[in-house]
Formats: C-alpha cells, structure tokens, sequence
C-alpha cells in the first residue's frame, strides 16, 4: 500500500460542491475480497495439499518464507488479477494479503516468487495434477452416476525463445499447445504441450489414467468421453468400447461421409427452397475410415440456411435420438470453452513467458489453482446469487475487489504484535459508494458459506510413471 503523505489534494468543483481527496484514511486496501479466497482455500486445504506434493529443497532453517506461503501468494494474486511477479513488490506490503496468507510481516518478493517457479520440474507438475483430480473427487458428497469428461487444447501464443515453442500453421503464430480436462465447470487437467504435435496427442493416455482414478473412487460410475473432430483417434474408441467407457466425438466431414448423407442434404436444401428458413435434418449412419478397425454409428446433421449447406457429423456409442443427441449432449461441449477462456483470459494462463519448459507449465498449473478456488467460490459460495453463474472477471470484480480499511488492534499485556482487523470502507473513503452493500450481499454470505475446516485429502499415487505420457502416441 502506498504512503501519501500529501494532507489535501482539491478537484475542481461542480454545482456548489467541493471536491476534496485525503490521504489521511489509514491503511486502505483494494483487495478485502482476498479473506473470501483465503476461506474456500482452507474449505478445500488446496494450497496446503500442493505444498505437500511438492518437494522442497531448501533448507528450512534458513529460509523466511514457507512454500505454502508462496503458492498462497502466487494463487491468490491470479486470482485477484495481478498476473506479474513484480505486482507483489507493493502487494507484499499489503496487510489485507499478510492476513490471507496467514503472515505478520511482509510477504515474498518477486525474486522469491520467481524462484519458485523456476525450481518446478516434472515431478512437481505430475504431483500437482493429481491433487486437481482427489479435489475433484473429494468435492462430491455421494457418488455420481454419471460423468462427462470434455478435452479439448487452445493456443498459447509466446512471444519469446521460450523452451518448446513450434509455429503452428492452423493458429499461425508460435505457440505452445495446452490440453484442458473438464468435468462440467470443474477441472481436472491443465497440461501444457508443444504445438508442433497431433493435436490429441497424450489425450489416450491422460483419459486412460482419470477413467482408471475414477473407477476406483466410484466403481459404478457412468462415464463419457467427449471431444471435437481433434480427438476423433479409432484407438481411443476402441480403448473407450473395450473400458467401458461411451463417447461422443465430432468426425471432420470428407467425401465419402458426404456421400452418404447427400438425400438429407439435398432435402435439406430443397426444403430451405421452398421455406426460406434454416432446415436442419439429422440420421444415423454406419461408417468406418480406411483406417479404423470396424464400422461405427455417426450422426449426421444436414443444415441449409442463408449461408448454405452446413454438414457436420459426431461419431458415438450413444443410443437415442440423433437429433437430441447433437444438441443436448454433443453440443454442451461448447460451454468448456467458456471455462477455457476463463483460465486464458481471466486466470492469465497464457502467461507462460519463462525460459524454462517446466516453470511455464507451473505457470499453467497455478493459473488452474486459481481457477479451482474460483469456481468453489462460485458453485458454493455464491449459489442461488446473480452471480451463480458468472464468470471469473465479474466474480473478481464485485466479490474480491472491495475496498477496504484496515485497523491495528494491539493486546495490552505481551508484546505488541498487530493483528489486522478487516472492515469495509465506507463511502467517505475514496471507494465506490456500493462497495458496503456488495460486501454485505456477496462477499460475506459467500464466505460464511465456505467455512469449513479443510478436509482430509488422500492423494492416492497414479498407477503410471510421468514418462509413460511421453510414450504415448495420439
């Protein structure tokens, strides 16, 4: 926090008012939301079951500051929108995150923070994996039936000599090729990748070791895999047919799959003729690529409209109607990009600008760490609020961001040790006038929902080396 020690800066007036600033309010912060972070970190135990995973080489006597104090820092900053290292210079001073962080003196610098990163290998990225995935389990009260687990990668433009950069014709830029997991709005993986690779390259894998993690946690349990034209591989079908395991996956048209639905097509096209409103027919077809192993049940939507024929075909192992299939189970798919641009664009998973491969994807994971305590917060904290359903940045902006004062409270007896004690600015201060109200309708009854104490997070050890990825083919 800044010391101004200017008395009075005046503004001009308006309409008979005079319009004064005061740097006299005490120790402001913009961040009082960072209590509400702080209580669904401890409801979840996140921060502490990543220090866990993680090892730490230094020696303990000699250092300042503790790793959970520094993944702390680290997440919650993401969190609340300072993506740089260097934004902690200032943060650090901040009582508002000494509080959150559990600290009574200045938190870490950069360097320290920078440290961290460039200290993450691949051990510590596998580890930190596993823990998304016991969260995800430990966040259900009782077994689900059923689960729908979407892949899908993005691009992560670089702008450096970063480790693994590749030029990628589709996206036409440099970029790394990050892999996501979904389950409905949670995360389960977030896996930076080269972009010089089969786009569903390691997808085999990665889907093999959740179906057998969840299997194990849930024998009974439902679950289906389902990706865009990318990840349409006929082993991974084959994989998914023999493991029980149903999928839905889009199928890049081509000439023979056109062939085959050219009657619904062209009575697509007639009808949208004689109407002129868009026509869309939808049936099953049996089709095998020359190189699958057996025939295949594929929907095929045959769309006319203004724009012209819009064909497209999703391959499955779901029975039912292939109309509602395509739009009720197929189609939902597009809500995890929504959850994707949430991690790019409002989490900063895109700042993956290190040098080293290995703190880049710790980068990554941080940002998914982030993402984890903001979608509790949504999903428990905020449930049944205008913001049950809203993204990170409106979550950050009217829940996290509120402006706050902080007062010392010192014990008469012992040594005088300050213990910060939180409250909302009020509208005299220089914050907006609602910042009160928002606390009282949002922040509070949010973070009230989230007290609990942290649970007991079992990270049971994955039944494959990291290196078994790497020698998997797409």
């Amino acid at each position: 926090m800044p010391d101004c020690n200017a008395e009075l800066f005046q503004f001009p007036s308006f309409d008979r008012r005079k319009i004064e600033a005061s740097f006299s309010g005490g120790e402001v912060s913009s961040d009082g939301g960072v209590m509400v972070l702080r209580q669904a970190d401890r409801r979840l135990g996140l921060c502490r079951a990543l220090d866990a995973a993680m090892a730490d080489p230094r020696d303990r006597d000699l250092i300042t500051h503790a790793q959970v104090d520094l993944l702390r820092q680290r997440i919650y900053g993401l969190a609340l929108g300072y993506e740089d290292l260097n934004d902690h210079d200032t943060l650090r001073k901040d009582l508002a995150w000494q509080s959150a962080v559990e600290r009574g003196e200045e938190l870490a610098s950069s360097p320290t923070l920078c440290r961290l990163e460039n200290r993450a290998d691949r051990q510590s990225a596998w580890a930190i994996s596993r823990v998304f995935v016991e969260q995800f389990i430990a966040s259900f009260k009782a077994a689900p039936t059923e689960l729908i687990l979407d892949f899908d990668a993005t691009d992560d433009r670089v702008h450096g000599l970063q480790e693994g950069r590749s030029f990628h014709g589709y996206y036409g830029d440099w970029c790394f090729l990050p892999l996501y997991v979904f389950c409905g709005e949670q995360l389960l993986v977030s896996y930076l990748r080269p972009s010089n690779i089969d786009v569903a390259k390691h997808a085999h894998a990665i889907l093999k070791l959740l179906v057998t993690r969840l299997r194990e946690a849930w024998p009974g349990v439902k679950i289906i895999f389902r990706g865009d034209s990318g990840f349409c591989r006929w082993k991974m079908l084959r994989w998914c047919e023999r493991s029980r395991v149903d999928y839905i996956v889009g199928l890049a048209k081509n000439p023979r799959l056109l062939a085959l639905a050219a009657e619904s097509m062209q009575s697509a096209a007639a009808q949208f003729a004689s109407t002129q409103e868009k026509q869309r027919h939808f049936t099953w077809l049996d089709y095998a690529a020359g190189t699958w192993d057996r025939e295949r049940r594929v929907i095929a939507k045959a769309e006319h409209s203004a724009q012209g024929a819009n064909p497209r075909f999703v391959v499955t192992s779901l029975a039912g109607d292939a109309q509602q299939l395509y739009d009720e189970v197929y189609c939902a798919r597009g809500e995890m990009e929504n959850r994707i641009k949430e991690q790019q664009l409002g989490l900063f998973a895109d700042r993956t600008s290190c040098h080293s491969w290995w703190a880049n994807q710790f980068r990554l994971l941080l940002s998914s760490a982030a993402y984890v305590l903001m979608e509790t917060i949504r999903r428990i904290g905020l449930a049944g609020t205008e913001l049950a359903r809203a993204q990170v940045a409106s979550i950050r902006l009217k829940v996290l961001k509120i402006g706050t004062v902080i007062l010392r409270n010192c014990p008469r007896r012992g040594p005088a040790v300050s213990a910060p004690r939180l409250g909302v600015a009020l509208p005299r201060m220089a914050v907006p006038p609602h910042s009160a109200a928002l606390f009282e309708r949002l922040s509070l009854p949010a973070a009230l929902r989230l007290a609990a104490p942290p649970p007991e997070l079992g990270v049971k050890p994955l039944r494959c080396c990291p290196r078994h990825i790497e020698k998997q083919r797409g």
